[in-house]
């Protein structure tokens, strides 16, 4: 009985985190509301994936979130569609607010992250594979074959976010002796990594 009066006291004291649940069958965006709409099934259609996309040399990601497809907001979905032209990777990244499901549709791919104690976890894909990316771990997509790869990623939040590692670590302004003392390095590589990794300024 005092286990039961225990979880009862603290079970308002848990942490959620994800997508807020919502009271309505859908989110009517904000600019729409007070001003008399016909919401069709248009609304909640999304064709940014029918695209084509020419051939690339680079690692490329179209996305359907809530960014893109606002009736994604308050259903705690949303989609990534991968492209890996050979010899490309997804950078080392994380999702801070969802697991992701990737579904491998054409070609091959090396995947893997790493938990919180450290551990790596890989695997080769073939097409039909799944494998999940818990949600916040640092993970990545590599193609190492000589034909393109194309997969399909599934996320538990509308706007599941990324953080890329590299581009946050020496794309941001941490100071450079900071980050030659952290990967016990010498200032000169760092700054070498910071400048492949910095955007060159807009004209």
């Amino acid at each position: 009985m005092v286990l039961v009066a225990i979880a009862l006291v603290s079970a308002p004291l848990a942490a959620v985190a994800g997508d807020p649940d919502i009271l309505t069958d859908f989110v009517v965006p904000t600019t729409l509301i007070g001003i008399p709409i016909n919401i069709t099934g248009d609304y909640f259609t999304y064709t940014g994936f029918r695209r084509a996309t020419a051939s690339m040399a680079e690692f490329t990601v179209s996305k359907a979130s809530m960014a893109e497809f606002p009736a994604l907001n308050g259903q705690s979905v949303s989609y990534a569609k991968l492209r890996f032209p050979p010899s490309t990777v997804n950078p080392t990244h994380t999702h801070p607010r969802a697991a992701e499901l990737l579904l491998l549709l054409e070609g091959t791919l090396s995947v893997g992250f790493v938990d919180t104690a450290g551990k790596l976890y890989t695997k080769d894909l073939v097409a039909g594979d799944m494998f999940v990316f818990p949600k916040g771990m640092v993970h990545y997509q590599s193609n190492q074959g000589s034909r393109p790869a194309m997969a399909l990623s599934a996320f538990g939040s509308a706007a599941a976010g990324t953080v890329s590692v590299p581009v946050t670590v020496f794309g941001t302004g941490v100071d450079d002796f900071v980050l030659a003392k952290s990967f016990k390095t010498d200032v000169p590589t760092v700054q070498k990594l910071k400048e492949a990794l910095t955007p060159p300024p807009k004209k």
